[in-house]
């Protein structure tokens, strides 16, 4: 069947979209724009941030209402729709000459509140107002808004494979009218019950090991987002207080194996006691070759110190009572030996870089931090997902974050994108988004199997601040652009500021300041958070270093051309309920991004060819160390290879 074949009624199927991004004007008027921004030197940031109302209009805010945010009982209705949130673009509170506007008339001033917020503030993008206006007519042409409502129904939008990209729904509450498919809404939260069930039982020791030890240490293996998402989740939960305060007492380890390098299981397994140990295996067909290679050497490893310790036990035991299973292949879970009430479900309409919403991280995190706290991450993701569906485009954050990606990508040149949060918990984040982000739309061809004539896709990397800024920042100041998403945090998710705050307190001068005093640990990070996007945007000129005195010698060295654009997101704090949010708003960026390029970013078949010639290096290792059998049917420079790494390893038995 073709992908263009006719969807008969009541099917779910699609053709892809047709429509190619450079056919429709408002490509060649944006490719216009890009050059006159490459070219105008009027154009250059610290010029176009000087206008205050330029910036007044690039910027936006998404707010959780306190009911939402406080997890009470919120109408089905009421959460299916916008009154939960609100997004609105706000105004700058500084004049041209940088002064406060705050309390002057028809300038609103911040209130206090500890109501949950995200500003993102893309006025240090090469972007006007006009250029926005182009964008959003470039979205309309593509279908944006058609694309995104067929996602949210469950329309089959991965076209080559003919299925749902439907990760959203595992995050919907109970009770969401999702009406394409109550049921699969239904089986969702079937799921859910029972990993809340489960997590528990094993925390409270009620479900044991083997030899009647409670289960306290938990190993993933898994591959891909089975193990990224999960893994930086895990991470950035660690300072979080209510998940520091599940863990307290309970002496358990949280660990993650993904690399079949043999290192990998031996160093985060080499410390535990075997007793107490639950391996959870995640795998949708549970066929995957590392996947599968690190179950079977963790089985290795159980059956054979937990042989000795209890000689009366059988294999069949110990992989019963320390194996779990997350797969959409049940039955292959079995053959393995895993029982079926240790096994739970995973959906084929939801992508495996999109794992951690489903039994693969809400299975082991439950069983670590609780479930209670684990929801909250779907509870975040949730709020996301209701502000990107039902969100005006203008005040849209993943939205303008995709559109924004395709300005940088396609009209600007810059082929790479850093993500810089400016927090130790979230130092897994850019390798998760590098993850979901390059394998979605790292496609050389549309949907519809033609050709691209542009590369399609973004070389993400990152670090977390302030770490980065003493290696690849050297190179974003004075080396290539990069444009860069800076993520911060009005609160500090550690309270070891808090004696530092008591300390200062009553101890500044008359007007609340005293330059001689330090700041807290949280201030000086958020110091440089703010500071990185400006120095990025205005840079130092010749004439600055020659007004400082700087030595004649070293004046072309310190120069900084400034103009590298960036985007700033911030967040109120950084618990559960904020992961989910973050990763949503990335996980959609990625999409509206593929929906402008006219690409399917939810098929991978670009990481297949390499495991496909993986086998037939695998068979002939096999023969080579068995019988013997010379190395055949490569090319010179590889059977080379293969033939001093097998000589090595003859020579050292």
């Amino acid at each position: 069947m073709s992908i263009f074949d006719a969807p008969g009624p009541g099917s779910r199927n699609l053709s892809p979209p047709l429509t190619k991004c450079t056919d429709v004007p408002q490509f060649t008027a944006l490719q216009m724009e890009a050059s006159r921004f490459r070219r105008d030197p009027k154009l250059h940031l610290k010029h176009l941030l000087a206008d205050a109302f330029r910036c007044q209009g690039l910027m936006a805010v998404h707010k959780t209402s306190p009911a939402f945010e406080e997890g009470k009982s919120v109408d089905v209705s009421e959460r299916s729709g916008a009154n939960h949130r609100e997004a609105e673009e706000i105004l700058l509170r500084r004049d041209n000459s940088g002064n406060s506007l705050s309390g002057v008339e028809g300038v609103p001033r911040w209130s206090t509140t500890s109501q949950r917020r995200i500003i993102l503030d893309y006025s240090r993008q090469h972007v006007t107002g006009e250029t926005m206006e182009l964008l959003f007519d470039l979205a309309d042409r593509m279908g944006l808004t058609e694309r995104m409502n067929e996602m949210r129904s469950g329309m089959n939008i991965n076209f080559t494979e003919r299925r749902a990209v439907m990760h959203h729904v595992l995050r919907m509450p109970r009770g969401y009218d999702f009406a394409p498919n109550n049921s699969i809404l239904e089986d969702v939260h079937s799921a859910l019950d029972r990993i809340e069930k489960f997590s528990e039982e094993v925390r409270e020791g009620k479900i044991k090991g083997s030899t009647g030890k409670e289960l306290k240490n938990i190993v993933c293996i898994g591959i891909g987002g089975s193990h990224s998402g999960p893994e930086a989740v895990g991470v950035a939960l660690r300072g979080d207080g209510a998940a520091s305060k599940a863990v307290e007492g309970r002496g358990s380890t949280l660990r993650f194996v993904a690399n079949v390098d043999p290192v990998d299981f031996d160093l985060n397994c080499r410390d535990l006691n075997p007793e107490e140990t639950l391996i959870i295996v995640t795998s949708k067909s549970f066929t995957t070759a590392e996947t599968m290679q690190n179950a079977r050497t963790a089985r290795r490893w159980l059956v054979r110190i937990l042989s000795k310790v209890s000689p009366g036990l059988s294999e069949e035991d110990i992989i019963a009572h320390h194996f779990c299973a997350v797969t959409y292949s049940p039955k292959d879970a079995e053959a393995f030996g895993i029982q079926s009430n240790y096994t739970f479900p995973i959906w084929d309409w939801s992508g495996g870089r999109f794992s951690v919403w489903s039994a693969a991280g809400m299975l082991p995190l439950s069983i670590h931090y609780s479930y209670a706290v684990v929801k909250r991450l779907l509870d975040g993701a949730h709020d996301i997902d209701e502000h990107f569906f039902t969100c005006p485009l203008g005040g849209n954050i993943p939205v303008l974050l995709g559109l924004l990606g395709v300005w940088n990508s396609t009209f600007m040149g810059y082929h790479a994108r850093a993500l810089l949060p400016y927090s130790h918990a979230l130092r897994k984040l850019p390798s998760l988004v590098m993850k979901f982000d390059m394998e979605s739309n790292g496609k050389r061809v549309t949907a519809a199997g033609v050709p691209l004539p542009f590369h399609a896709g973004e070389i993400d990397f990152g670090e977390a601040g302030s770490n980065g800024q003493h290696s690849f920042y050297q190179l974003l100041h004075q080396g290539r652009p990069v444009p860069a998403d800076f993520v911060g945090f009005m609160e500090s998710q550690s309270t070891i500021d808090e004696a530092y705050n008591d300390e200062q307190s009553g101890r500044a001068g008359a007007d609340g300041w005293d330059a001689e005093l330090e700041v807290s640990g949280h201030d000086e990070l958020m110091s440089n958070f703010f500071a990185q996007p400006d120095a990025l945007a205005y840079g130092r000129t010749l004439n600055d270093l020659i007004q400082e005195g700087v030595e004649e010698h070293l004046r072309q060295h310190k120069v900084f051309p400034g103009n590298r654009p960036s985007c700033s997101i911030l967040m109120t704090k950084l618990d559960a309920f904020a992961i989910g949010q973050l990763l949503a708003i990335f996980e959609h960026r990625t999409a509206v991004q593929g929906f402008i390029w006219g690409i399917n970013s939810f098929d991978s078949f670009g990481t297949e060819l390499g495991k496909v010639n993986a086998k037939r290096v695998r068979a002939q290792l096999s023969a080579s160390r068995r019988r013997g059998a010379s190395v055949q049917g490569f090319n010179n420079s590889s059977g080379y290879l293969l033939e001093a790494y097998l000589s090595h390893g003859r020579a050292t038995r």
